[in-house]
């Protein structure tokens, strides 16, 4: 109990603290006071973006826990502001928290698959930095919402994808997943009919490859990384049964995979700002606990 009324207390201060600012106007590319920015990728005349959050005093000697966000937005749009309270509050918790931009379909042309290379990228330039950065290698989790919470995924579960041979020399698995409505199922599976022959029709026009290979439920496997997702039981979006097929599936295999459900919300129901932000502080309650299970937080 003095754990969790420890977190609240800390998580009423940070949203007092810190006031939404560029993901409430959703501008692009966002401008995020007291951020630092940094490339992680030049590709096709586009310079891809982290936004970096560091723990007061931080030093590159040191060997923090380390965090990157995903945005959602289908794909298609989305600002890497989506994460920035979250990434805040985790980095005045002793974690390095990066908001990572990718390549969507409205600003570059590019679909799913291009976007899942960026984001094994930007895991691997966490690492291959990781000295510099004063990260822990071997502590750094994904993150992400929707379409962003497929791209985490995508990172530790989906094969290939990558830009060339060269970039495999360094793994683009995280050290544990953290998702928030995530895309899970991109391909047809028995027993599941909320993803009919039209919607997958319609989904794979989105993906830019073959849908099994971009599907994490189809590519769970033994020894994944552990994960927590959150989800809400009305999303019409992303249809709850989705994660808990995911779930079983990755539980089936040894992998430890817990499962938030929320009652009555639906898609983006996390999102800071919404609301009282009731779901933005439970689910950031529910982050920390997690972290403090995998003993990159200590309790507050």
């Amino acid at each position: 109990m003095r754990y969790k009324f420890s977190l609240f207390m800390a998580l009423a201060f940070a949203l007092f603290l810190f006031p939404m600012s560029a993901w409430s106007a959703r501008d692009y590319p966002p401008e995020i006071p007291d951020s630092r920015v940094e490339i992680y990728k030049s590709v096709d005349g586009v310079d891809l973006r982290v936004w970096i959050f560091e723990p007061t005093d931080h030093q590159a000697s040191d060997r923090r826990a380390a965090i990157v966000f995903f945005f959602g937005g289908g794909w298609n749009g989305g600002s890497p502001a989506q994460f920035e309270q979250q990434a805040r509050y985790l980095a005045a918790r002793g974690m390095v928290a990066i908001m990572a931009d990718y390549r969507v379909k409205s600003r570059n042309g590019t679909l799913a698959n291009i976007a899942v290379m960026d984001a094994k990228a930007a895991i691997r330039w966490v690492r291959v930095n990781a000295a510099q950065l004063g990260v822990d290698p071997d502590r750094i989790a994904a993150s992400g919402g929707s379409a962003g919470g497929h791209l985490a995924a995508a990172t530790a579960m989906l094969p290939g994808h990558d830009i060339n041979n060269a970039d495999r020399a360094v793994s683009a698995t995280p050290n544990a997943m953290i998702l928030y409505n995530p895309v899970l199922i991109t391909a047809a599976i028995e027993d599941y009919p909320d993803l009919s022959a039209e919607k997958l029709e319609k989904l794979e026009h989105r993906l830019g490859a073959e849908p099994e290979s971009m599907s994490p439920y189809h590519n769970v496997k033994a020894g994944l990384p552990p994960s927590i997702i959150f989800h809400g039981k009305d999303d019409p979006t992303v249809p709850y049964q989705s994660v808990e097929l995911f779930t079983e599936e990755m539980k089936s295999a040894g992998n430890r995979c817990e499962l938030v459900g929320y009652e009555d919300q639906r898609h983006g129901f996390f999102n800071y700002g919404r609301g009282d932000n009731w779901a933005y502080t439970d689910t950031m309650r529910r982050t920390d606990e997690f972290l403090v299970s995998l003993g990159w937080l200590t309790r507050p």
